[in-house]
C-alpha cells in the first residue's frame, strides 16, 4: 500500500513555477511536516499555495513560507473554515528566512511629468476610476490636498455652510465640488462631511453624512472645546508635500516642495481596501492558522467620502445610515437627545485592512502593519466591519512583536460595539482571550485622529501587555465600551437620555471582564485631542487589572481614565509622568463609576480628580507623589521594564 504521504504528494504534481513544496521530517518520528515555497511572481502563486495547504494540513503542519519581495494583490486574500490547520496542525504563512514579503494592495505609480512648471506640480496617469483616500511615498503616507479654515469663516446650518469670509467665495467657482470635504477635529471625535454643491457663498452638503456630524456630543457645529477645521480634497488647496487624485481623468497630481520631484520616488496608490479576511462561521470557525515576518501595505477606505462620510462618534464608531431628527437639531440635540439615543446601537465600526472573526487559535508574530487606510488588525468586530458578513467570535488570537505604524486608523481594535458583542445572542460570538503583547504601535490613527492606538471593547478576558504606544492624536490603550448603559441595572444618566426606550435595561453583565494592561509605555499621545486619557476604561469590566504601565508626554492630559460607567477596576503600581490630571473618574451619582481602586501609583505632576466616598466608592490607597524628581526604586523598575520585553535566544 502506498504511504498516504506520497500519494498526496504525486497527485498534487506540486513542483510548479508558482509554488515548490518539499517534506521535511518534522520532530515526531514518522510525521512530515511540508513547506511550500511561494515567489512574488506568477499571478496566483498565493491561491495554489493556499489550495495546496488546506490538502495537507490534515496529514501534519504546513509552511508557507514566502520569499523576498512584493505580492501586488487584485483581490483580498481570503481564509475561511476550509483553510484551517486540521487534525492539531497549524498552518503557517511566514516569511522565507532573512527575506522581507510584502502583500500590498497598491500599484505603482510612475512617468511623472512637471504639469505646472510655476507651482512645481506634477502629474501622473492612473487608471481611470481609480480612487484612495491615501498616498505613500518613500515609505511615508503624504497627506491630501487640504487647507485650515477658522470656524469664525463659515456658519453652520441644517444644509451646510454659509461663507462669512470673502477670501472663501473663489470655492464656488471650483471643479469637482462632491469630492471637497470638510474634516472637523474636535475634543475627541474627528468628522468627515462630503460637499455636494456650493453656488455664492452657501456650501450644501451630501446627506446623510451632515446631519449625522452634527447632532449628539462633540458634533461638527459645536465641539466641545473648539478645534481644527479643514477643507481637503480639491486641487485648488495643493500646498508643498500634499496630492491631489481625479479619479474621472485617470490624473495624479503631486506639489513638490522648491527644487524637488515625484521622479524617481516610490509612490504607492492603494487599491484594495482589505488584505487579509480571515473569517468562517460560528459553527465552522477558521482554526489554527499563524502568520509571521509578513508586511501588510498600502489599502485604503473609501466610506468617508461617500454620502455616509464619518460621523464619529468615539474611537472608530460611527453612524453609517440617515435617522430621525429632531428639526431643531442644531440647537436641541447638541449634548444628546432622545432621537439620538436611537441610533445608538446602529453605530458601525471602522473595517480593518487585516480582519480576523469567527476565529480560533489565530496568531500574529513579527509582522509589519504599515502605510494602511484603516484600522491595521480587527479582531472579532461587528459584522459590519468584515468583508465576511461574520462579526465576533474571535477566540484563542495572540498579536505579539508586530509593528503597527503609518496607518491612518488604530494598529488594533478587538471586540464590537452592538448589542450581540456585549450579550450575544449565541455564545459563540463572544470574542475572548485576546492576547496582544510586545508590539510596537506608534504614529497610527493619521488619519481618523479620534482611534486609540490600542482599542478593546466588549472582550472577555483581553490581556494587553509589554507594548508600546506612542505618537497619538488621542489615547494609548482604550479599554472597555458602552458607558454603563449596557451593565446590570443599566445607568440613571441612559434613563434620563431616554436610551431605554429603544433597548431593555439588561440584568446580566456584559462579557467585558477580566482585562490585564500590564507593564505598557505610554508616550507621545494626546497631540490632538484633550478629552480621553492615556490608558482609559469604559463601562463595568470585573476582574480588570492595571497595573504597573509607565505614562509620560501625554501633553499634561489625564492619565489614568476611567470614563462613565467603570466599575470594578484595580489600578497599581503605574508610573505617571507630567501628566494634568493623574487619576480621573467621570463619575456622577447618576452613572455608576464605583467601586474602582487606584493603590500603590507614583506621579510626579497633575490633580487626583477621583469621586470617592458614597455612592461611589472608589479607593485612593497609598499613592505617591514625587516631588523632588527622584522616583524610588521599586518605581524605576516600572519604568525600566515597561514596554517591549527583551528578546530571549
Amino acid at each position: 500500500m502506498r504511504h498516504p504521504v506520497k500519494k498526496v504528494l504525486a497527485a498534487l504534481a506540486v513542483t510548479t513555477a508558482a509554488a515548490a513544496l518539499t517534506a521535511v521530517p518534522a520532530q515526531a518520528a514518522g510525521i512530515p511536516a511540508f513547506t511550500i515555497v511561494v515567489a512574488p511572481h506568477g499571478g496566483d502563486t498565493l491561491q495554489h499555495a493556499q489550495k495546496l495547504a488546506r490538502t495537507l494540513s490534515a496529514l501534519a503542519d504546513v509552511h508557507v513560507e514566502l520569499a523576498g519581495g512584493t505580492y501586488r494583490l487584485n483581490a483580498p486574500l481570503k481564509f475561511t473554515g476550509e483553510d484551517s490547520g486540521r487534525n492539531g496542525h497549524t498552518i503557517t504563512w511566514q516569511a522565507r528566512p532573512g527575506q522581507t514579503p510584502v502583500l500590498s494592495g497598491g500599484q505603482s505609480v510612475t512617468g511623472w511629468k512637471l504639469h505646472d512648471p510655476a507651482a512645481n506640480i506634477f502629474v501622473a496617469d492612473v487608471p481611470k476610476g481609480a480612487d484612495s483616500r491615501q498616498l505613500y511615498i518613500d515609505g511615508a503616507s503624504a497627506p491630501r490636498a487640504a487647507i485650515t479654515i477658522a470656524r469664525t469663516d463659515v456658519q453652520v446650518t441644517g444644509t451646510g455652510l454659509t461663507i462669512v469670509n470673502p477670501a472663501l467665495n473663489y470655492l464656488a467657482s471650483l471643479p469637482a465640488q462632491n469630492r471637497i470635504e470638510v474634516e472637523s477635529q474636535n475634543s475627541f471625535t474627528d468628522r468627515y462631511a462630503p460637499v455636494q454643491s456650493i453656488s455664492g457663498s452657501t456650501i450644501t452638503m451630501q446627506q446623510p453624512a451632515w446631519n449625522n456630524n452634527n447632532w449628539g456630543y462633540d458634533t461638527l457645529a459645536r465641539p466641545f472645546a473648539g478645534g481644527t477645521l479643514l477643507l481637503e480634497n480639491s486641487y485648488a488647496f495643493l500646498q508643498a508635500g500634499q496630492w491631489y487624485l481625479d479619479p474621472a481623468a485617470g490624473k495624479l497630481y503631486y506639489k513638490a516642495a522648491p527644487g524637488q520631484s515625484p521622479a524617481g520616488a516610490d509612490v504607492e496608490l492603494p487599491r484594495l481596501t482589505s488584505l487579509l479576511q480571515v473569517g468562517g462561521t460560528y459553527d465552522r470557525p477558521v482554526r489554527n492558522l499563524a502568520f509571521r515576518g509578513l508586511s501588510f501595505e498600502h489599502t485604503t477606505w473609501l466610506q468617508p467620502g461617500t454620502s455616509i462620510g464619518y460621523a464619529d462618534q468615539q474611537s472608530g464608531a460611527f453612524l453609517a445610515s440617515a435617522f430621525p431628527q429632531p428639526a431643531d437639531f442644531l440647537t436641541s440635540c447638541q449634548i444628546g437627545c432622545p432621537q439620538f439615543e436611537a441610533a445608538r446601537n446602529s453605530w458601525h465600526q471602522v473595517p480593518a485592512a487585516v480582519q480576523v472573526s469567527a476565529a480560533d487559535t489565530i496568531s500574529f508574530e513579527g509582522n509589519t502593519f504599515a502605510h494602511l487606510g484603516q484600522v491595521a488588525l480587527g479582531i472579532g468586530n461587528d459584522a459590519n466591519a468584515h468583508a465576511s458578513g461574520v462579526g465576533l467570535g474571535a477566540s484563542g488570537i495572540t498579536v505579539r512583536r508586530n509593528t503597527f505604524t503609518d496607518d491612518a486608523g488604530s494598529g488594533i481594535v478587538a471586540g464590537g460595539v452592538q448589542p450581540d458583542a456585549h450579550h450575544p445572542s449565541n455564545p459563540a460570538m463572544i470574542t475572548k482571550n485576546v492576547t496582544i503583547t510586545d508590539n510596537l504601535v506608534t504614529n497610527v490613527a493619521r488619519d481618523y485622529k479620534d482611534m486609540a492606538g490600542i482599542l478593546s471593547t466588549y472582550v472577555t478576558h483581553a490581556v494587553i501587555e509589554h507594548n508600546e504606544v506612542s505618537d497619538l492624536a488621542y489615547d494609548g490603550i482604550d479599554v472597555g465600551w458602552g458607558w454603563g448603559a449596557n451593565d446590570p441595572g443599566g445607568s440613571q444618566d441612559y434613563r434620563n437620555r431616554g436610551l431605554y426606550a429603544y433597548q431593555p435595561v439588561y440584568t446580566a453583565p456584559t462579557t467585558l471582564k477580566d482585562t490585564v494592561v500590564r507593564y505598557n509605555l505610554v508616550h507621545g499621545t494626546k497631540k490632538v485631542f484633550n478629552d480621553g486619557g492615556s490608558i482609559y476604561n469604559l463601562s463595568a469590566n470585573p476582574g480588570a487589572v492595571i497595573d504597573r504601565n509607565y505614562i509620560y508626554d501625554n501633553h499634561t492630559t489625564v492619565g489614568l481614565y476611567l470614563d462613565e460607567g467603570s466599575r470594578y477596576v484595580s489600578l497599581s503600581g503605574n508610573v505617571i509622568q507630567d501628566a494634568g490630571v493623574w487619576a480621573f473618574t467621570n463619575a456622577s451619582g447618576t452613572n455608576n463609576t464605583n467601586d474602582n481602586t487606584f493603590s500603590g501609583n507614583w506621579y510626579n505632576t497633575g490633580a487626583t480628580q477621583v469621586a470617592t466616598g458614597a455612592p461611589h466608592n472608589n479607593v485612593l490607597n497609598d499613592n505617591v507623589k514625587i516631588t523632588d524628581g527622584s522616583w524610588p526604586p521599586a518605581a524605576q523598575d516600572v519604568m525600566r521594564n515597561a514596554g517591549i520585553s527583551p528578546t530571549h535566544p
